[in-house]
């Protein structure tokens, strides 16, 4: 049997926004690492009725919601004083798929149901799809997420001394729907479809609306 590293080696590639190559992946675009992840969590990651999946493409707002369902669902467990939140990154509360649980399903705190990932619908372990499991997922304007990931990728590049893509450059991949985990289009409209057909698992929510009305998007 190939490995994942073999695989990936034969897909679609092409130049990213940053000098290395991303790879066409079931419809979207991502880097090696990832990709594997998601093979990985594709073959092994066994979810839990009780879980609660946070979904999103990049910066759309995921570390927001991830303190959000952090801090609602342990709620009874710490108080303002003792939650994790104020001295950790929401990303150290809420274990990433295609990173921390690719390897196994069982790495990870029993008592905290929540997981994040930036997967789209179609692609997302059977076991999450086809189990009684939750889904949250958060979409974003399209035009603030473009700009949230390039200024993400220029502040990485400079810390490695490495040049960005042109502002102009990015915005034309983008459009193309060659940027990670993109098509954004095609990600958004994969959970959307699926929160029409399934709206007892999937809450879809929308950045700009939570903003406007946090506490309303809260409470319903």
């Amino acid at each position: 049997m190939a490995s994942f590293k073999e695989i990936i080696s034969t897909l679609p590639r092409r130049k990213g926004w940053t000098d290395y190559d991303i790879f066409l992946y079931q419809g979207f675009w991502c880097d090696t690492f990832f990709i594997e992840g998601v093979m990985r969590a594709q073959q092994s990651f066994r979810s839990q009725p009780s879980d609660i999946v946070i979904c999103s493409a990049p910066k759309t707002g995921t570390t927001w919601l991830k303190s959000l369902t952090f801090a609602i669902v342990t709620r009874s467990t710490f108080d303002d004083s003792t939650n994790p939140l104020l001295s950790n990154l929401s990303h150290d509360c809420v274990p990433f798929l295609e990173v921390d649980l690719a390897q196994s399903s069982s790495n990870r705190d029993p008592n905290n149901p929540l997981l994040a990932t930036h997967v789209p619908y179609s692609s997302l372990p059977r076991s999450i799809i086809d189990s009684s499991c939750k889904i949250v997922y958060i979409c974003r304007d399209p035009k603030d997420s473009f700009v949230s990931n390039y200024l993400f990728f220029v502040r990485i590049l400079a810390s490695k001394d490495m040049k960005p893509l042109a502002l102009e450059e990015a915005f034309e991949l983008y459009c193309q729907g060659v940027s990670s985990y993109g098509p954004y289009w095609d990600h958004v409209l994969g959970f959307w479809k699926a929160s029409l057909d399934r709206p007892d698992k999937i809450l879809f929510l929308k950045y700009e609306e939570m903003m406007e009305d946090t506490a309303y998007t809260l409470r319903n």
